[in-house]
């Protein structure tokens, strides 16, 4: 069986777009299903506000999702601690990728019918980006700031595309 085609391959939307879940047979669950992580239950008391953003429009797998959900949330529990700080991933993986599978192999001519009815199957989700939408948004306390920015540096490193972090709310108190 073939393995997981790298993320590049999806990084540039080729098809037009396709959410319609009822017209499909066997859609995959979305990977990632926790998008508040940290001390959900008051957001608000947090100072300063940081911003992953996409620097160019493209799609992101619900895998590179996930994997940079976790990347920023382990580092900002062991550095902040588990109620230091509030993370929101901001995108949901609504497009379904779909995939022609071949045949390879000797005999594959006979055997697969090539490009003839070549909807594909449905093989993964992804979430469309445009360029400068947030895509992981985490409040911290100021004692914490650098801690927040190296989570989203890491949470980028997963990420197909160009990110770049912003400072949303807080930027006097840590007069730059």
């Amino acid at each position: 069986m073939a393995t997981k085609k790298p993320g590049k391959i999806y990084r540039i939307p080729k098809n037009r777009s396709y959410t319609r879940r009822e017209y499909m047979k066997g859609t995959p669950a979305p990977k990632i299903t926790i998008f508040d992580m940290g001390d959900v239950k008051n957001p608000d008391r947090f100072a300063l506000e940081l911003s992953l953003y996409a620097k160019e429009s493209g799609q992101i797998t619900h895998n590179a999702l996930e994997a940079s959900r976790i990347a920023a949330n382990r580092y900002l529990v062991n550095r902040a601690g588990r109620y230091g700080f509030y993370m929101k991933a901001r995108l949901f993986p609504h497009e379904i990728l779909r995939e022609n599978k071949q045949a390879t192999g000797a005999g594959a001519d006979r055997v697969s019918d090539g490009m003839r009815r070549a909807f594909g199957k449905p093989v993964s989700l992804a979430a469309k980006v445009q360029k400068g939408q947030k895509i992981i948004t985490v409040k911290v306390d100021p004692q914490h700031f650098q801690t927040a920015k190296d989570a989203l540096k890491r949470a980028a490193a997963k990420l197909p595309m160009p990110c770049g972090i912003s400072i949303d709310k807080g930027k006097e108190i840590l007069k730059l």
